[in-house]
């Protein structure tokens, strides 16, 4: 990427620090116990609640897949920029590769390639509210590596399972029902990416990806062992490093699991710190429901807490289409948040 264009340069107060925290109180929940099991389900909640991040060991993803995955990843970052151009995404095209993406205006310094879990997704045609049409998200696929698409739905289809079987422990740490959540992602727009994080001259001044909280409703990541991914700890606001443990997958709520939990649980802000020595590779897993799913707080979770819903419903389609136009310019004003939802009085 070269120099560090200003176009990448944080503000002050939000610059990294070179030396940073590694927090070994974030969770590490290990998934080979049954999935009733009393304690797991006290853990998953407790995790959620304290931190809303925490890793997951022995969760059935057969290492193999993920190996693949991140060699084929590692393969299509490699190629010549106008190989990976071939595949580049737009605002009518909104999968494949892209090299400019910003997070709060300010431009990330990586790359990416996406893809829908679903193939197409449907989606709202625009995010204007009057507007009811719907369009169709598809996939492109890079001619190599050659085997590139058959790695990506191989490991989706491993995310998946992971993905619903972390939402039946949430929901039964709610003292809900294993299978509340499940139809809510019947029409899934679920996306999966790519993320390739080149070494970076100026550390002090950029980030891999600013600091954010994830919209959807729950992200799986997979990280390499360059680490980066940096937690805003709720007890005091201070950022601490995820250390990268072998195999684990890292689990963090969303948006709409604070929505429906009614803020039982809270999705946390996160940023990724860049390396002027090594290049990182990472791959999320976002855990999306249907586009035309109206998100708000559980009514059974309000009542079971004696307090009247914190949030008004909103469309999560059109959330989630406004919140893609950040991807392609820069805002003059704040991208869509769950707090313009928040009921005040």
């Amino acid at each position: 990427m070269g120099q560090v264009d200003p176009a990448f340069i944080q503000e002050l107060q939000h610059r990294p620090n070179l030396s940073f925290t590694v927090d070994d109180g974030i969770p590490t929940i290990d998934l080979s116990r049954p999935r009733d099991d009393p304690s797991l389900v006290t853990e998953i909640g407790n995790a959620c609640k304290k931190w809303g991040f925490f890793q997951v060991i022995n969760h059935g993803v057969p290492a193999e897949k993920r190996s693949r995955i991140e060699d084929a990843a590692r393969s299509f970052f490699a190629l010549p920029l106008e190989e990976k151009t071939k595949v580049r995404r737009d605002e009518k095209r909104v999968l494949g590769y892209y090299d400019t993406e910003h997070t709060k205006n300010v431009r990330d310094w990586k790359e990416v390639f996406d893809i829908t879990a679903h193939d197409p997704t449907c989606v709202p045609a625009s995010y204007y509210p009057e507007d009811s049409e719907v369009t169709w998200w598809r996939n492109q696929w890079p001619e190599h590596p050659h085997d590139m698409r058959e790695v990506c739905e191989d490991y989706v289809a491993e995310m998946e399972k992971l993905a619903f079987r972390l939402m039946e422990l949430i929901a039964l740490s709610l003292s809900l029902p294993g299978d509340r959540f499940r139809g809510f992602f019947d029409e899934q727009t679920t996306f999966m990416r790519l993320n390739h994080y080149p070494a970076c001259p100026s550390p002090l001044l950029a980030l891999g990806v600013g600091r954010h909280k994830d919209a959807g409703g729950l992200t799986i990541l997979a990280q390499d062992d360059v680490g980066g991914l940096e937690v805003k700890r709720k007890r005091d606001g201070e950022w601490v490093r995820v250390r990268p443990t072998p195999d684990a997958f890292i689990i963090n709520v969303g948006d709409i699991i604070q929505v429906w939990s009614n803020e039982e649980y809270e999705s946390v802000e996160h940023r990724v710190m860049v390396n002027s020595e090594r290049e990182r590779f990472s791959i999320p897993f976002f855990f999306n429901p249907g586009h035309s799913l109206v998100v708000e707080p559980l009514r059974e979770v309000a009542e079971a807490q004696g307090r009247p819903a914190k949030y008004k419903g909103y469309n999560w389609g059109k959330f989630f289409v406004t919140r893609k136009r950040s991807n392609f310019m820069k805002l003059d004003v704040e991208n869509i948040q769950i707090h313009h939802f928040k009921i005040t009085s």
